[in-house]
């Protein structure tokens, strides 16, 4: 899927791509320095997040937008713009918050957003983290992922009985849109 947004005149137009699969990571910081490397090699960011924590692409798209919006008026939280998206996708308002929905050690199922200026250059990347992941589709919400979201989210029993099941991604969204707050 591609997103493009305008940000700052200095930015012009940021191009965003995300991919989604499965990577086993036995060290954390030798996986996140790998995924910076990649970065630097195409100039790129990249930001992994856990798939089961992710209610669709809705959520990531929604999440985007108002990472974007928050840096363009310059009421950012994170500097970094990978983080000020997984800050908006997780829901936290604070950054330490917002790691709860990163990578971890062990088997990930995982969401990665590749964005820049250059759509040949983000291809590329992608194309290279595409040798380290077992790529397959993990966007989308489905009922496996209802409890790790549901705790994420902080949403209870009571609001799934009252809007029902099927609402989740929408309670989801609304906690992206809440997380300014």
């Amino acid at each position: 899927m591609q997103y493009i947004y305008k940000l700052k005149q200095q930015i012009k137009y940021m191009k965003f791509e995300i991919i989604s699969g499965t990577v086993f990571i036995e060290n954390l910081n030798s996986f996140l320095k790998i995924l910076n490397e990649i970065s630097i090699k195409h100039n790129v960011k990249i930001q992994g997040m856990d798939a089961n924590k992710i209610a669709g692409e809705t959520h990531i798209q929604f999440a985007i937008d108002k990472a974007c919006l928050s840096m363009k008026m310059g009421k950012n939280i994170a500097k970094d713009m990978g983080i000020e998206i997984m800050r908006y996708a997780s829901g936290k308002r604070q950054i330490m918050d917002a790691f709860s929905i990163g990578l971890y050690e062990g088997k990930n199922d995982v969401i990665f957003i590749i964005f820049g200026n250059e759509i040949n250059k983000i291809t590329n990347a992608i194309n290279e983290l595409k040798t380290i992941i077992y790529e397959k589709p993990l966007l989308d919400y489905t009922y496996s992922k209802k409890n790790k979201i549901m705790e994420q989210f902080n949403i209870t029993d009571c609001e799934i009985k009252a809007v029902g099941i099927e609402k989740i991604a929408l309670l989801v969204i609304e906690r992206v849109a809440l997380a300014d707050l």
